[in-house]
């Protein structure tokens, strides 16, 4: 689910960009959201037409890979399918309250198609579902007991979105490197994306600059979606749960977590070599996941001594 939410967050403003955004600045948009996704498009690459209306036919049928898309494992549709399919296992470990309004978002989007949104409006779409998202993880705040349910869904979500913030921010480095030329509309929507721009105002100015983005998204841990602070929830997460069924590798996991942590607080302030450094920080993620799944619910069983 917060995979689902950080991609509707990108197609809000990817749509929104349609109405009146310059081809570079749509054409920018859809790039940095393959990159993030590690995916080819349709069609197997994004050229920059010079034509309003092939924007507009390519657009659909890029938001609609994106998001109805059944074979696309991170299309909207699929992360929500399998959200709801992974709460429906463990219906019991979870509030009632939490199981419905997972359950009618669910509902109602399995009855949407691309041309049901396209014709209305699609940024209200992706602006409605992100909101519901966002309301998913108040009714489990607000509802759902403190124990290793809420620990576990707490620490997937951290590290989904540790993993999505790197992906994102390397994505961003990736495109403006490859454009023609450089705009702060790139850089304006991701502070937009990070729900950032008046806490990037209040720390710096109304001048946005690259360098001033990239170390709030990073390193503000007040920011609720920086990197810095998902990765510090991520550790305190593994700390409350403990060692698991799989003792080492549950260790090396807080280990892991630990030293992901460290890069971004102690590192980044001396390293001019950021796009490494979130490369890092990226494959750690998927390796962090890697470890809490063998640590916790796909370790192996030893047979007693004896038997």
């Amino acid at each position: 689910m917060e995979r689902a939410e950080s991609l509707c967050r990108l197609l809000r403003l990817q749509t929104e960009a349609l109405v009146d955004r310059p081809l570079r600045d749509i054409h920018f948009g859809w790039t940095r959201i393959y990159n993030v996704l590690n995916r080819t498009p349709p069609g197997g690459s994004l050229e920059l037409s010079v034509s309003d209306d092939f924007t507009l036919a390519d657009s659909y049928t890029l938001a609609d890979d994106l998001t109805f898309e059944r074979t696309n494992p991170d299309s909207v549709w699929s992360c929500f399918s399998m959200g709801r399919e992974n709460a429906r296992q463990i219906r019991h470990c979870i509030s009632g309250e939490l199981w419905t309004s997972l359950n009618l978002s669910y509902l109602r989007i399995q009855k949407l198609s691309i041309q049901d949104i396209w014709r209305v409006s699609p940024e209200g779409f992706y602006a409605d579902t992100a909101s519901e998202m966002d309301r998913f993880a108040g009714v489990a705040a607000a509802t759902m007991y403190r124990d290793e349910s809420w620990r576990f869904m707490q620490l997937g979500r951290f590290v989904e979105s540790s993993q999505v913030a790197a992906s994102l921010l390397l994505a961003q480095l990736h495109s403006s490197a490859i454009s023609d030329e450089q705009s702060d509309a790139d850089w304006s929507s991701l502070l937009r994306v990070y729900h950032a721009v008046e806490a990037y105002n209040n720390s710096y100015s109304v001048e946005v600059v690259p360098e001033h983005v990239l170390n709030l998204l990073a390193t503000d841990a007040l920011l609720p979606n920086s990197l810095c602070r998902s990765l510090d929830r991520t550790v305190s997460n593994l700390d409350s749960i403990g060692s698991g069924p799989n003792p080492r590798a549950s260790g090396a996991a807080r280990r892991l977590a630990g030293r992901m942590a460290a890069l971004v607080h102690y590192d980044w302030p001396d390293t001019e070599d950021r796009e490494t450094l979130l490369q890092r920080v990226r494959d750690d993620s998927r390796e962090l996941h890697s470890l809490v799944t063998q640590a916790y619910f796909d370790y192996p069983i030893e047979e007693s001594s004896g038997r």
